[in-house]
């Protein structure tokens, strides 16, 4: 399949169908009214993320695209019908921008990720809904709105973690195959690689990282030299890049210092902030030099280069160093990972070690072993705790030795009838009570007859209200039937 990276596409979305003009016609309803329905909307425009998708070469050749209309309007209530949806799946990291304004309308970065591309129009009101008690018979109908439509530019960039750069036949496609399950073309001639490739390198369980292999730069690559530097485009969502080196190229003339140059020039020339990237130097194809002279070019070649950052030595054809590269990769994607992390909410009242005061502020935190102590109540904290109340309680004689709070004078005489009086005086005060209690109910005694005089007299009293009716009657004369 070819690869295509960059596509324009003609999309429209559907029109709203019109409003509808009807009354109601039946046998023996003279004014039935109108009746007719609104017109249906538009078809939308959808885009959608798959996954399955690596490529867009589906839009090379079908670049019109457009929804169905809504359906008109009809009588008797009828509405019409919306139009059908259309849905153009993309690959995940397309990027989807307006042709001609060059506005971004969106990425698509999610696998299943669905959005709105076009929106169809609305449909158009039929007469029923003008009707008024003023406007019986409405005869006003609205047209359905245009859908949108665009042109739209759509740009595919991979989604990796790691980006591999380097010369042609510097072995990029060689240490993709070693490290993944990709299986890219490999050959000993260069620019084999014509498209980029993506690989998932397994570290190990829930572990794992994407790699993409671009076709390989040389120097003029900016002013199309090569296959020019268009897929550059694809390294500019990695988090690090691996810049490979041939360590024994063919020609014993090539410096692979200059060609190194060569590769940075052109990052640099093409996007400061790819040049801005993290970028590691693995020097391949070790097992080719003497073990004896490896230090030696080594130190030479760094020394030329003038590089300040991690080095590795590997052989992706002997696979040796690889181990090392891979999970030095794995624990740096993820170091920034945890970085980029958005920190979790946490509710200050279920985390251990804090306290909350009357406000409901939280106070310095507390270390374990102090919470497991028992707190000590003083007078001091008693006082700065206590609030002034309008009524105060009565405190026993035990609490006010102890407590520093001064008694009120009220306390004071509670705490007087509360001591404790010898036998012998408790036998006078029994006595002067029993004097005390006596004359009170001697005047009870007396009291009680003359409530009873009282009731006997009531019946007197009715006596008196029957006189009077008596009276009242006599004086209303009698009205003759």
């Amino acid at each position: 399949m070819k690869f295509v990276d960059e596509a324009i596409i003609d999309i429209a979305a559907g029109d709203g169908g019109n409003g509808c003009v009807s009354f109601r016609h039946e046998k023996y309803k003279e004014f039935g009214g109108p009746n007719g329905g609104d017109g249906g909307r538009g078809g939308h425009v959808y885009a959608m993320a798959d996954v399955s998708l690596n490529t867009l070469v589906d839009f090379r050749f079908a670049r019109r695209h457009e929804a169905k209309r809504g359906q008109h309007g009809m009588g008797s209530d009828m509405f019409g019908a919306a139009g059908d949806d259309i849905v153009l799946k993309m690959p995940v990291g397309t990027i989807i921008a307006d042709a001609e304004t060059g506005e971004v309308l969106h990425e698509l970065l999610t696998p299943g990720e669905l959005i709105m591309v076009a929106k169809g129009g609305d449909g158009g009101f039929g007469n029923m809904r003008f009707k008024s008690s003023i406007n019986r018979a409405p005869r006003q109908k609205t047209p359905g709105q245009l859908g949108e439509k665009r042109l739209v530019k759509l740009e595919l960039k991979v989604l990796a973690d790691v980006g591999l750069l380097g010369m042609p036949n510097a072995g990029k496609s060689t240490l993709i195959t070693a490290i993944s399950n990709a299986r890219p073309k490999i050959a000993d001639y260069p620019f084999t690689t014509l498209h980029p490739n993506l690989g998932v390198v397994r570290v190990g369980p829930s572990q794992s990282f994407v790699v993409a292999d671009v076709p390989g730069l040389i120097e003029g690559a900016s002013q199309g030299a090569g296959l020019g530097h268009q897929f550059l485009r694809h390294l500019q969502r990695t988090r690090l890049l691996l810049h490979l080196v041939d360590m024994a190229p063919f020609d014993d003339a090539v410096d692979p210092a200059a060609q190194a140059k060569a590769i940075v020039a052109e990052l640099k020339k093409y996007d400061p902030v790819l040049y801005a990237k993290p970028r590691w130097l693995v020097l391949n194809k070790m097992d080719m030099v003497p073990k004896e002279e490896r230090e030696q070019r080594v130190s030479a070649f760094l020394k030329a280069f003038k590089f300040k950052g991690p080095v590795f030595q590997v052989s992706a054809l002997s696979k040796d160093g690889c181990d090392h590269l891979v999970k030095s990769v794995f624990e740096h994607i993820k170091s920034i990972q945890v970085a980029l992390a958005e920190p979790e909410y946490v509710d200050p009242r279920f985390v251990a070690g804090l306290e909350l005061n009357g406000i409901g502020e939280t106070l310095d935190p507390v270390a374990p072993a102090e919470l497991e102590k028992p707190r000590k109540v003083t007078p001091k904290a008693l006082k700065t705790n206590v609030k002034p109340t309008a009524k105060t309680i009565p405190a026993k004689t035990g609490a006010a030795k102890t407590s520093s709070i001064k008694p009120t004078p009220k306390q004071k005489v509670a705490e007087k009838k509360s001591v404790v009086t010898p036998p012998k005086a408790q036998a006078s005060k029994v006595k002067v009570a029993k004097e005390k209690i006596t004359p009170i109910k001697t005047a009870a005694a007396q009291k009680v007859p003359a409530k009873k005089a009282a009731l006997k007299k009531a019946p007197a009293k009715k006596a008196t209200i029957k006189k009077a009716s008596a009276k009242k009657s006599a004086t209303i004369p009698h009205k003759r039937r």
